[in-house]
């Protein structure tokens, strides 16, 4: 029998090309997303390893009825990857969208929150199972404009050194994939709300690509069972860490 995992944001960017991986890897992959005709061609691609579920990770309601149709058809879950995500805007926090907040806080703490509130009583009654978030440096570096995305990532960071506190005693893993900069996915066009401002954030940058996500996902999973890899934290060549910045008032005349 095939390990089971449930992917989320499965319908593009990182949650495709982790599908994919696992697959590759001999898993049977539950991919949940909001967009049907997405997991449908991607379920095309994939064959019968590949099993569409609509699910949206802000919907309370669809968390429960996704975990109970999981339930009715496979044994258990092996592996749960908490990749569906977003960031919304770059403005400073004085200036930002409470909406756009909300939304990520929505997304990134709540509904990942839950889908682990969901599975693991599962995973340690078998006393086996892997959790994997999709954090990110920004989690741990912060940047103007950051501000509440990266708190998400923070939370999403600490969240998983919790849980493996919690876990202690069980074969019941947890990781943290924290990615720096990626391109070929939708993160910063959705970000930014604009095709040319999303492109120009990655030019002459050779960014990381979903398929290093993949591989790092696949890597962690697939460690001994003795192994926890706590968290793993990747960035391009390109990309590397800056000086703090310091306002200097103007000299007075």
């Amino acid at each position: 029998m095939s390990k089971i995992a449930l992917v989320t944001g499965a319908s593009a960017g990182f949650g495709a090309a982790i599908s994919r991986r696992l697959i590759a890897e001999g898993y049977t992959v539950v991919g949940a997303a909001r967009r049907l005709d997405r997991l449908q061609t991607l379920q095309a691609e994939l064959g019968a390893a590949f099993h569409p579920l609509v699910m949206d990770v802000t919907d309370t309601a669809a968390i429960d009825q996704g975990c109970g149709w999981i339930s009715q058809q496979f044994a258990g879950l092996d592996l749960l990857v908490n990749n569906a995500g977003l960031a919304l805007g770059v403005a400073p926090a004085q200036e930002a969208s409470l909406n756009d907040w909300e939304r990520m806080i929505a997304t990134n703490v709540l509904g990942l929150t839950r889908l682990v509130h969901a599975v693991l009583p599962g995973m340690v009654k078998r006393n086996q199972g892997h959790i994997i978030n999709i954090g990110s440096t920004a989690g741990s570096h912060p940047y103007p404009g950051g501000n509440v995305y990266g708190a998400t990532k923070a939370f999403v960071r600490q969240l998983s050194l919790n849980l493996r506190a919690d876990l202690w005693g069980t074969q019941v893993r947890v990781s943290n994939i924290e990615p720096g900069l990626c391109g070929g996915t939708e993160f910063s066009l959705v970000r930014l709300g604009d095709t040319e401002r999303a492109a120009a954030v990655y030019e002459g940058a050779d960014p990381l690509t979903a398929d290093d996500i993949a591989d790092a996902v696949a890597w962690v999973a697939t460690r001994p069972a003795r192994v926890n890899i706590n968290a793993v934290e990747l960035m391009p060549v390109s990309q590397s860490f800056a000086g703090l910045k310091i306002h200097r008032a103007t000299p007075a005349a």
